[in-house]
C-alpha cells in the first residue's frame, strides 16, 4: 500500500473517532437549551396565572392608576337673600383652564389661537409655557364662561385641561356691597356677611371616581365617593326695596353737597333688624379691577364720629330718670353762654328761661349742660351706655367699632357739659340709630341684627321707662316743626321726630373751623314708631353744612318712601305752626 493511501486511512479513522466523541456533547447542549426554554415558558405561564387569577388586583390597580382618578366635587356656596327672598349673592358655574407645560407643545399654533380667544398676547402664552416647563400645573385663566371654556377645549391642545368651578355674582351690585361683602377667587369670604358667615355659606366638597383618557379628559363617571354638601342659604333682614331707595337718596345728597362720605341706617323698631344700611363711596363687587380700598369700608359700622346734639335727648332722658326733673322744669340759659374751667359754651342766642321741651326744640347747649351738671356724670354715663354707646351693637359684623365713652369718674365739669351735647365721645351711625330705636320702642334697646328674625336668645334691655320714652318722642317731634332746628325733616303724611347735630371735626390742631359732620337721627311715626334712622354726612362743602340743612332733608325723603313701601298707613298729619324758621341750628351745633 502506498504511503498516501495509508495516510488517508489513518485520517479517516481519526475523524471517525472524533465524531463519535462529539455526538454526546452536542446532545447535551440541545437538552440544556430545551430545558431552559421549557423553564422560561413555565415561569411565564405561572406569572400569567399569578397576575390574571391569583393576584389579579395588582394589574387592575396599575391600570386604574393610569386611567381612574378621584375628582373633587366642589360644593355650591349658599345664596344670600334679602328678607323677601331677592338674591343678593349667588354662585354661577364657570370654567377654569389649566395646563401641564411638560405635555404642551410650544410650537403648536393652537396656543396662539387660545391666547387670541382669551384676549391675551400670543407670545406671552408661549413664554409662560416655556418659563414653567419644569412644572406640571399652571393656571391659564380662571373663571371663564362655560361657552368660552368649551371653545378653548375644542382646540384640542396637548397639555390643556379644564375644570368646573363657581364664581360669586352680586345682583344688587354696589347698592348692597358693604353689607353682603365679597369673596376671593376661591369663594372664601373676605368682607361683610360673606366673611362673617363664611363657614355657614361654604358647604363641604365631595369626591367621585372617574375614568380618564390619556389626555386627562373625563370619559365616564364611575362611582360617587362622597356627595358634596351645598352651603346653606342665608336670609338677611335687609329689604332690597328700601336699600335701593336709601342708596339713591344718600348718593344724591353726597354729590349735591360735595361731601367726602356718607352713611345711612334704617332699623326696624319692633325687632332690631337692619332694613337698610348704605354708604358712600361704595364699590361694585362684580368688577374687582375698579375697586378702591377707600370704598370697601362699611362706614356705618366702622367709622366713628362725635354725634353732637343728637345725644341731647338722652341727656334729658337721664334727667327725667332721676325724678328730679319733669318736662316742665325750667332752666335759665341767660345770657346765652356758660363759662366752665376757662372755656365757654354758647347757644345761638340768649333763649332766656327754657323748659326741657324747649331745650330740645331750640337745641340749647347751655340748657343741656346745666341739666347734666345738676344730675351728675354717673346718671349721664349710665343712660348713654344703656342706649348702646361704648359697646357692640350686637350685629356681629366684621370690623365693627364700639366707639369711645369715657368713664364718668374722670369727668371735670367742662367735660361733663360738653359730653352732654355730643362732644368728647364717639359713636357709629349704627349705634346712633340703635339709641333712637330704644327711644322709639318705649325705652327698650334690642340688639341689632342683619339676619331676618332678629337676634335669638338675647334679652332686650330697658333703657328708660315707657313714659319717659314717650316724653322724649314728643320733644323730638317739636324739632321738625316751626321753631325747631330740623324743619326740613318734616313729612306731611306722617308724624316724625328727630334731632339734628353738627359737629366740628378734629384736625391737626384741634377742632377745625371748616370741617363738619352733619348728622340727623330720628324715628317715625311718632305714635306707633316703626322705623329708627341715622344719617351722617362727612365734610359737606359749600354754604350748607349743618345737620338741619344737609341730613334732615334726606331723612324726610327716605322715611316717607320707606313707610309707604312698608304699607304703614299715614297718621294724623301735624301742620307746621307759625314761629321761627329753624335757622337756630346755625351757630348752635344743631
Amino acid at each position: 500500500m502506498k504511503t498516501s493511501d495509508r495516510r488517508t486511512a489513518r485520517r479517516g479513522a481519526m475523524e471517525q473517532a472524533e465524531s463519535g466523541q462529539a455526538a454526546p456533547a452536542m446532545l447535551w447542549r440541545y437538552y440544556a437549551v430545551a430545558i431552559m426554554l421549557v423553564a422560561c415558558f413555565i415561569v411565564l405561564v405561572w406569572r400569567v396565572i399569578d397576575l390574571q387569577v391569583i393576584n389579579h388586583e395588582f394589574l387592575r390597580s396599575q391600570g386604574d392608576m393610569r386611567t381612574v382618578r378621584v375628582e373633587p366635587i366642589q360644593a355650591t356656596r349658599g345664596k344670600i337673600l334679602d328678607r323677601n327672598g331677592e338674591p343678593l349673592a349667588v354662585s354661577a358655574p364657570v370654567v377654569t383652564l389649566w395646563a401641564n407645560p411638560q405635555e404642551a407643545q410650544e410650537n403648536d399654533e393652537g396656543w396662539r389661537k387660545l391666547a387670541d380667544l382669551l384676549g391675551m398676547q400670543s407670545d406671552e402664552m408661549v413664554k409662560r409655557l416655556r418659563r414653567h416647563k419644569g412644572k406640571e400645573f399652571i393656571y391659564v385663566q380662571r373663571q371663564l364662561s362655560p361657552e368660552t371654556g368649551r371653545l378653548a377645549m375644542d382646540l384640542k391642545l396637548q397639555g390643556l385641561y379644564a375644570k368646573r368651578e363657581f364664581k360669586r355674582y352680586y345682583p344688587a351690585g354696589e347698592v348692597a356691597a358693604h353689607i353682603v361683602g365679597i369673596t376671593d377667587i376661591d369663594e372664601k369670604g373676605q368682607e361683610g356677611v360673606e366673611l362673617a358667615f363664611d363657614q355657614y355659606l361654604r358647604g363641604v366638597n365631595g369626591s367621585k371616581k372617574v375614568l380618564k383618557d390619556r389626555r386627562g379628559y373625563v370619559i365616564k363617571d364611575l362611582s360617587l365617593l362622597q356627595d358634596a354638601q351645598s352651603g346653606a342659604d342665608l336670609q338677611l333682614s335687609i329689604d332690597l326695596r328700601l336699600q335701593y331707595m336709601a342708596y339713591r337718596e344718600l348718593k344724591a345728597a353726597v354729590e349735591a353737597h360735595n361731601a367726602k362720605s356718607g352713611s345711612l341706617v334704617i332699623l326696624d323698631v319692633r325687632t332690631g333688624e337692619v332694613l337698610a344700611m348704605v354708604n358712600q363711596p361704595s364699590f361694585n363687587p362684580n368688577n374687582r379691577d375698579s375697586m378702591n380700598p377707600s370704598g370697601l369700608r362699611n362706614r356705618a359700622v366702622t367709622d366713628l364720629f362725635e354725634p353732637g346734639s343728637t345725644v341731647k335727648p338722652l341727656s334729658i332722658a337721664a334727667a327725667l330718670k332721676t325724678g328730679s326733673f319733669t318736662t316742665e322744669t325750667r332752666i335759665n340759659t341767660s345770657p346765652g353762654f356758660l363759662r366752665l374751667n376757662g372755656q365757654t359754651i354758647r347757644d345761638a342766642r340768649d333763649y332766656g328761661t327754657l323748659d326741657l321741651v324747649s331745650i330740645i326744640t331750640k337745641s340749647s347747649n347751655v340748657g343741656t349742660s346745666k341739666v347734666a351738671l345738676k344730675i351728675g356724670g354717673e346718671a349721664v354715663f349710665e343712660t348713654f351706655y344703656q342706649a348702646g354707646f361704648g359697646q357692640s351693637s350686637g350685629i356681629e359684623f366684621p370690623g365693627e367699632a364700639v366707639g369711645v365713652l369715657p368713664n364718668f369718674t374722670k369727668w371735670q365739669p367742662i367735660r361733663l357739659a360738653t359730653l352732654s351735647y355730643g362732644y368728647g365721645l364717639s359713636v357709629t351711625a349704627l349705634q346712633l340709630a340703635q339709641s333712637y330705636m330704644a327711644i322709639a320702642a318705649d325705652g327698650v334697646r334690642r340688639p341689632v341684627s342683619l339676619i331676618r328674625g332678629g337676634q335669638q336668645g338675647v334679652s332686650p334691655q330697658q333703657v328708660m321707662s315707657p313714659g319717659i320714652s314717650r316724653h322724649i318722642r314728643e320733644m323730638l317731634e317739636t324739632v321738625v316743626l316751626k321753631g325747631g332746628t330740623g324743619t326740613r325733616a318734616h313729612v306731611a303724611e306722617y308724624r316724625v321726630a328727630g334731632k339734628t347735630g353738627t359737629t366740628h371735626k378734629v384736625g391737626e390742631h384741634g377742632y377745625a373751623d371748616d370741617a363738619y359732620n352733619a348728622v340727623f337721627a330720628g324715628l317715625a311715626p311718632v305714635e306707633k314708631p316703626r322705623l329708627a334712622m341715622a344719617i351722617v354726612m362727612n365734610e359737606p362743602q359749600g354754604s350748607e353744612y349743618y345737620g338741619g340743612e344737609v341730613s334732615a332733608p334726606v331723612f324726610a325723603r327716605v322715611v316717607a318712601n320707606a313707610l309707604r313701601l312698608l304699607n304703614v298707613a299715614p297718621d294724623r298729619a301735624i301742620p307746621m305752626v307759625a314761629g321761627a324758621s329753624g335757622s337756630d341750628s346755625k351757630r348752635n351745633g344743631g
